[in-house]
């Protein structure tokens, strides 16, 4: 009962995510990339800042620990149905899309902290900053519904 609980909040958690992540690769960016670069860079430097509140992070890091949990419980429960799929939610979640925000788009995130937003630096690095981190976050929206449906599937 308490595995199918976790395997519920954690395929819930995925898709809050996917659905969050997924507006920004479907119209958030390419609303920022159509403001004027220091206007466009202003506005993402405040939604990175205003991001980190309860509301996001609760589910964006307890299904990461979810993930964790659930693919190890998999794998000491590897004979048992769903299991397989049990892991590969995990795995999706916490390395695509977990991993991914870590390793990659909160360095950039910082990086676009770091600039004045009506400089040409402003300009150089929001510039790459709009391809690369949609780019990769397109990843983190693929991996997080597909961690969701993995744990759906678990179910």
């Amino acid at each position: 009962m308490a595995g199918s609980l976790l395997v519920t909040l954690a395929a819930l958690g995925s898709g809050l995510v996917a659905g969050v992540f997924f507006a920004f690769s479907t119209f958030v960016m390419k609303a920022l990339g159509r403001l004027p670069p220091a206007e466009g860079i202003s506005a993402m430097q405040s939604i990175n800042v205003v991001v980190i509140n309860p509301w996001f992070m609760v589910p964006f890091l307890g299904t990461a620990a979810a993930g964790v949990a659930l693919a190890a419980w998999a794998l000491l429960r590897w004979g048992e149905p769903g299991a397989a799929f049990m892991l590969a939610g995990g795995v999706l979640y916490v390395a695509g899309t977990f991993g991914v925000t870590i390793a990659l788009n909160v360095p950039w995130n910082d990086a676009l902290a770091a600039v004045q937003p009506a400089s040409a630096e402003g300009a150089r690095v929001w510039a790459a900053y709009l391809e690369r981190w949609t780019l990769w976050n397109h990843l983190r929206t693929a991996c997080a519904l597909a961690a969701a449906a993995c744990l759906l599937r678990a179910l």
